[in-house]
């Protein structure tokens, strides 16, 4: 099965790329199985590349939330990168651009 998500840490920030059109249900446990498996430790930032993303769900969203709970509190730091209109709009609308930095 491909894969859902590219990554790569360099220093303290965690660089990852959705690579499918839809982070749903049936991508999401896999979003967060690799996210699981390259998280480091000593990890402030994540900077996720959203733009091949036409599609999200409730999954998706609380696979994105997963990166971010991952962080330590005191300095967790989400940017979503890229997003397309409609999904961007379901992150407004669930008040999650209050959580994440929409770049």
């Amino acid at each position: 099965m491909e894969d859902i998500l590219e990554a790569q840490a360099q220093g303290s920030t965690i660089h990852l790329r959705v690579v499918q059109s839809r982070l749903d249900a049936a991508a999401a446990p896999r979003f967060k199985q690799k996210l699981a498996s390259v998280w480091q430790d000593g990890l402030l930032r994540a900077e996720v590349d959203m733009s091949s993303v036409e599609f999200i769900d409730s999954s998706g969203v609380g696979a994105l939330l997963s990166a971010y709970r991952r962080l330590p509190e005191a300095t967790a730091s989400v940017a979503l990168h890229g997003m397309r209109p409609q999904v961007q709009a379901v992150i407004e609308l669930l008040r999650l651009h209050r959580i994440f930095r929409i770049a």
